[in-house]
């Protein structure tokens, strides 16, 4: 059953060449979780049916590899990812790209995932260093094996949280639904089959280099945000409280009248920039994030 099946995927793997590797790896395993379950519960019904047979069934069911590919690619153009990057912009003026990204929603979407990376970061990296040392001090007693095997199940677990927010805020297509896994017979050889998943270990590089690029994101965007806001904020704070721009001992200066409307322009021109440079991190961010939690 399982060449059958390998070999059913080996050719849907085919037919999705060229689409997006977390679709094609969504689509994978919901048709090995559709196979396998279907074969073994057609076996239970009639236990006289051969594998091969029942496998044939279960494939008429769900369909051959090219039609199940081209429903996919069918449902991905469909339905992508909301904030999914424009796949045309040539024919747009250098003026109206600068400019319009002040109502570009994936731009500020952007922004918001770079100042939320800090919690995910400090929540990721303490998740992670934790479960490690006290699987390190737990693996000479009974319970170390089941409790690595619990933290690297919840990593898989988090990781796949973390893809979804991704899409949603980055709009980079991430997998959809955890990979599907054969389970082997006996907890060793379950234990085994997970340590041995490079998705746990590759999501938890991933879980600690999150720490110091969100402490990055975080100050670089909090810092380009108050100088912008610090800009259209000054006429206001000159005019209509009366505070100077700078005091000191023995010197205090005001903003000139003609000085209002360039803090103005500069504190756009430079939220305008912040935007551009969170919009050009989060797909920087995203294709990271692809590369370490796709397979």
């Amino acid at each position: 059953m399982s060449k059958g099946i390998n070999e059913y995927l080996n050719e849907l793997k085919r037919h999705l060449s060229g689409a997006d590797s977390a679709v094609v790896q969504d689509a994978l395993s919901d048709a090995e979780e559709y196979l396998r379950n279907g074969v073994s519960q057609r076996l239970r019904e009639e236990p006289g049916l051969s594998e091969e047979i029942a496998l044939e069934h279960v494939i008429g069911e769900y369909g051959a590899p090219a039609e199940v590919a081209a429903a996919y690619r069918e449902i991905e153009r469909r339905t992508p990812p909301p904030l999914a990057p424009a796949t045309a912009t040539n024919g747009r003026s250098p003026a109206r790209r600068f400019f319009g990204v002040f109502i570009d929603p994936r731009a500020y979407a952007s922004l918001f995932y770079m100042l939320f990376s800090l919690a995910t970061g400090i929540f990721y990296f303490t998740w992670v260093t934790t479960g490690l040392s006290l699987s390190a001090g737990l693996i000479v007693l009974v319970i170390g094996l089941p409790f690595l095997g619990l933290f690297l199940l919840s990593v898989q677990g988090i990781a796949l949280v973390e893809g979804r927010i991704v899409e949603a805020l980055l709009g980079v297509r991430m997998p959809r639904r955890s990979t599907f896994a054969k389970k082997p017979r006996g907890l060793w050889a379950r234990f085994k089959a997970l340590f041995a998943d490079r998705r746990s270990w590759f999501a938890m590089i991933y879980m600690v280099a999150e720490l110091p690029l969100g402490i990055l994101y975080f100050t670089l965007f909090v810092v380009m945000l108050s100088l912008g806001l610090a800009g259209l904020a000054m006429p206001v704070l000159h005019f209509v409280f009366g505070f100077p721009i700078y005091q000191s001992s023995d010197t205090v200066f005001y903003l000139p009248d003609w000085m209002a409307p360039l803090f103005v322009i500069v504190g756009m021109m430079w939220f305008l920039v912040t935007l551009h440079l969170a919009r050009a991190l989060g797909r920087l961010h995203g294709r990271f994030a692809k590369t370490m939690l796709v397979r």
